[in-house]
């Protein structure tokens, strides 16, 4: 009997049920090299192949698989990819679909690490200038990490210790696996919405560089680096260091020691204060002292036993500064009055009228004075002034001495 035709579709409709009903191709973990890397620009969803020495694979991963990826993936790197694997009906091709992707071995992370880390820092996200100074004095406190793990009962230990009065804002997240910079983020969207915290915590304790490897996640980096307060970040023990902690305006050793950082010692203010107490009261008391010393011997003054004598004592200078003072007028005024008729008699004596009196005259052509015969001649009218009137003259002749 001879097997019907079909068509094309449907043969490839056959064969990927025949693919999709095997339970081990359902999800399977497959490691390679990553190439022909192709991020969709529109759909956003990423097209490479999974190769090693002697085959290779075609690979889809889907937009929002793709989203939750921690590190930037490029041809070259080795990776293990978790998916289905299924046929492409169009294409007879049957590929691997990826549904988490991870880079091989340690290494492979370190090299992630450092892409993300150098793509950033590029961008200034590490930049020192934008780095926030903490608060002094904080009123609001946000830690975001696990709420169960040591790292919080470590924060808040410290906080309660160093500074009791300061608040605590616990928001719980998840600090590990593929749902934990997601977690995070949104842990700091719900803070960023407040006015009341003025410093953020958000860490977690040490572990492996996979356990920490969501605090090397570039959606989170970008979140922390967008926050209105300064951030500390406490991953891990003091030798570990994440993308986090570059962008980041401080990098804590370990969680305790971001609780330290973020607070001020409490014991430490107070001994600061009741040292400047004690200066202020020391000054107070040198203060008093100084015036009561002064007021003892205000008090033991004479004006104070016998203010009758002490009054009329300065009554007697009084009296003697006035008569000292009448002297020193009078002959003031004495003074002023023979300089003054010594003035007198030489304005006097060189007065034109005293000279006139003495029988003279002053000459005069109308308003002019004259000085010498050489400035009149015969027949010209001048003006004779005496001492006790005018005569108005005509001359006859003029004469000259010489």
């Amino acid at each position: 009997m001879e097997n019907a035709v079909i068509t094309v579709r449907q043969l490839n409709n056959y064969v990927k049920s025949l693919i999709e009903s095997d339970e081990r191709l359902s999800y399977i973990s497959v490691c390679g090299e990553i190439s022909n890397f192709k991020n969709h620009y529109a759909s956003g969803h990423w097209y490479f192949t999974l190769k090693d020495n002697d085959s290779q694979i075609r690979c889809v991963m889907f937009s929002a698989n793709a989203a939750r990826v921690t590190f930037e993936v490029r041809d070259g790197m080795k990776v293990i990819i978790g998916g289905r694997v299924s046929l492409y009906e169009r294409d007879g091709q049957y590929q691997l679909y990826a549904e988490t992707i991870k880079p091989e071995g340690e290494g492979d992370l370190a090299a992630a690490f450092n892409i993300l880390k150098e793509k950033l820092e590029k961008e200034g996200l590490f930049d020192s200038a934008e780095k926030r100074p903490l608060p002094k004095f904080p009123r609001k406190i946000a830690v975001i990490t696990s709420e169960t793990g040591a790292a919080i009962r470590d924060i808040l230990n410290i906080l309660s210790k160093r500074y009791p009065v300061c608040n605590v804002l616990l928001c719980p997240a998840i600090v590990q696996g593929d749902l934990a910079a997601a977690s995070m983020i949104a842990m700091l969207d719900s803070i960023y919405e407040r006015a009341d915290v003025d410093v953020i915590i958000i860490g977690r304790g040490g572990g492996s560089l996979e356990d920490l490897w969501a605090f090397n996640d570039e959606a989170l980096a970008r979140k922390i680096y967008e926050s209105p307060v300064p951030v500390i970040s406490a991953v891990g023990h003091e030798t570990d260091f994440t993308i986090c902690d570059f962008v980041a305006d401080v990098r804590a050793s370990t969680p305790s020691h971001a609780a330290e950082l973020a607070v001020p010692d409490m014991r430490n203010l107070l001994q600061i204060i009741y040292t400047y107490k004690t200066k202020i009261n020391n000054s107070l008391l040198s203060k008093y002292q100084l015036s009561k010393t002064r007021f003892d011997l205000a008090v033991a003054d004479s004006v104070f036993k016998k203010p009758i004598a002490y009054f009329d004592d300065i009554s007697l200078k009084l009296d003697g500064f006035a008569d000292s003072l009448t002297v020193s007028v009078n002959e003031k005024i004495s003074a002023d009055e023979r300089q003054f008729g010594e003035i007198i008699a030489k304005l006097d004596a060189l007065s034109p009228i005293k000279t006139i009196s003495r029988g003279y005259a002053a000459v005069k052509s109308g308003s002019k004075p004259i000085k010498s015969a050489s400035d009149i001649e015969a027949g010209q009218d001048i003006n004779l002034r005496f001492a006790d009137g005018d005569a108005d003259c005509k001359v006859t002749a003029v004469r000259s001495k010489l």
